[in-house]
């Protein structure tokens, strides 16, 4: 939902899901079709004119300027985020090459490299290439604030939020205030300060100038509102933000309040024209469980057969971990290695959703004493959302 790319953060939904804006092929015929049918791994058309598949669109596959690389790795990150494929942040990774992990690589390559890294959930590589570049070249030009806003997310993620707060005021000495200021809001929020938080979204929403802020700045509200416990509010906004920009991070946020509440209709409508990534697959087949639908075993199947894919492939766990502890949960009703996947998971993010997954898994596994220690932990952190303090 960006209307500056490198100023929204990079809310990104390879694995949720995290943290913006996606789409690809739908999957409502697949959605409907017999159990059989959608478990098959050949797909067998029923007459030439068949759509199958909308590939990517050709891009550039070489820049032999920083300028042109840095031009065509944040149109392949854009790209990834409106589509959810993320081939695009391959393709950008393939634009930034020749300046990769290099140490005298422009500032701004940098955080594009960083950019890839965090969208990819390769967050401790992600904060050392930003943190080596912003000390690089400490100056706070208005090109940093993408820099600062991404080690702010960064930080969010790894539950640190006093080392949060001072990248947000990073985003705002690089000339950027209305995103220093909701990086600040989102922070507090995080923190308990619901009532002041919403003030400061509703005022910077009508500061913001075209559609795609303000859908970002309502996500952000919405996000406030479910840490808060006002859940009615919280649907309020998402839809809104929806409306105005639609996107599939929010789409995935408004599903997993719905499903929370057993809305499992409602749900499957919010992810009726979302792509068939991992995320939205898992939240398809667990509304259709909830819904008695046969046809949830073969949508969980199809999940199943992504995940042993990637380990096949021997790809870095970290990347699926959450959608691995969701499956578990949600899908297999296996307590243990939910719990077990999900506290791998926090050993990577520890968002407020990562920490429900823990304490959720930990709950169906009967496990009283671990859920004592996540609240525990929770609390250390200094994150304050009702939606945990709840179970």
């Amino acid at each position: 939902m960006c209307a500056d790319l490198f100023l929204h953060p990079p809310h990104f939904v390879v694995n949720r899901m995290n943290h913006t804006s996606l789409f690809c092929v739908v999957l409502t015929a697949y959605l409907l079709a017999a159990p059989a049918q959608a478990a098959e791994r050949d797909i067998k058309p029923s007459s030439d004119a068949q759509v199958i598949e909308t590939l990517a669109p050709r891009m550039r596959t070489s820049a032999s300027t920083p300028e042109a690389a840095a031009l065509a790795a944040r149109q392949a990150i854009s790209l990834a985020r409106q589509t959810a494929d993320v081939r695009y942040l391959g393709r950008a990774q393939a634009m930034l090459q020749r300046w990769w992990n290099q140490p005298d690589a422009p500032v701004e390559l940098a955080i594009l490299q960083a950019t890839v890294q965090q969208s990819r959930h390769e967050f401790a590589a992600a904060q050392r290439v930003l943190e080596l570049a912003l000390q690089r070249e400490p100056r706070f030009a208005p090109a940093h604030a993408q820099g600062w806003l991404t080690l702010a997310t960064l930080e969010r993620v790894a539950g640190r939020y006093p080392a949060a707060l001072a990248a947000c005021a990073g985003v705002a000495r690089a000339g950027a205030a209305l995103y220093s200021a909701a990086c600040q809001l989102e922070t507090s929020s995080l923190q308990g300060q619901h009532g002041a938080a919403r003030q400061g979204f509703a005022a910077l929403q009508r500061q913001a100038k075209d559609a795609g802020a303000q859908a970002w700045l309502f996500s952000l509200a919405a996000e406030n509102e479910e840490r808060a416990g006002q859940t009615a509010a919280a649907l309020a906004a998402y839809q809104t933000s929806v409306s105005l920009a639609p996107d599939t991070y929010t789409a995935l946020a408004a599903a997993d309040l719905l499903l929370r509440s057993e809305r499992a209709k409602e749900a499957l409508a919010m992810l009726l024209k979302e792509p068939d990534s991992d995320a939205v697959l898992l939240r398809r087949a667990y509304a259709m469980k909830l819904q008695k639908n046969t046809a949830w075993s073969a949508v969980a199947a199809l999940v199943r057969q992504r995940i042993e894919a990637l380990d096949q492939r021997g790809d870095d766990p970290a990347t699926h971990a959450r959608e691995r502890a969701l499956m578990h949960l949600w899908l297999d009703a296996d307590g243990p290695r939910a719990l077990q996947s999900a506290k791998f998971n926090l050993t990577l993010q520890k968002e407020p959703f990562d920490w429900w997954l823990a304490l959720k898994s930990a709950q169906l596994a009967g496990q009283g004493a671990t859920i004592d220690q996540l609240q525990r932990d929770i609390a250390a952190i200094g994150l304050r959302d009702m939606r945990l303090q709840r179970i």
